[in-house]
């Protein structure tokens, strides 16, 4: 973050206690993320479903809490499904690309003029 940035959080950060605890939650969280620590997730779930003045917070922990065992092996195990979903998000974006144009007229150009 700039200067600039920073400041602006620090005075929203004091103007508003829930903002900052909301702050210390998500960056918790985006630790475990970064550095796979998934062992932590029960221990963060508690502490955000304990405050009751974000509500957003504690509903976020509560559908976490509700596929505990496959979130906390996302967040332990170095292995991801990016490289499949690349292939899938690619393969959607042809079919957009291709959407209406797969009919009888197409079909018919391309046999007469073969």
């Amino acid at each position: 973050m700039t200067e600039n940035d920073r400041l602006q959080l620090k005075a929203a950060l004091a103007n508003c206690p829930e903002l900052t605890t909301l702050v210390e939650h998500v960056r918790s969280f985006a630790h475990m993320v970064t550095h796979l620590q998934g062992d932590y997730l029960p221990q963060w779930i508690e502490s955000a479903r304990a405050t009751t003045d974000l509500i957003s917070l504690s509903r976020f922990a509560h559908h976490l809490e509700r596929d505990l065992d496959a979130v906390t092996a996302g967040l332990t195990q170095p292995w991801n499904s990016g490289v499949v979903e690349g292939h899938v998000n690619r393969i959607k974006m042809l079919k957009r690309q291709m959407f209406g144009r797969a009919g009888f007229e197409l079909l018919r150009k391309r046999v007469i003029l073969a």
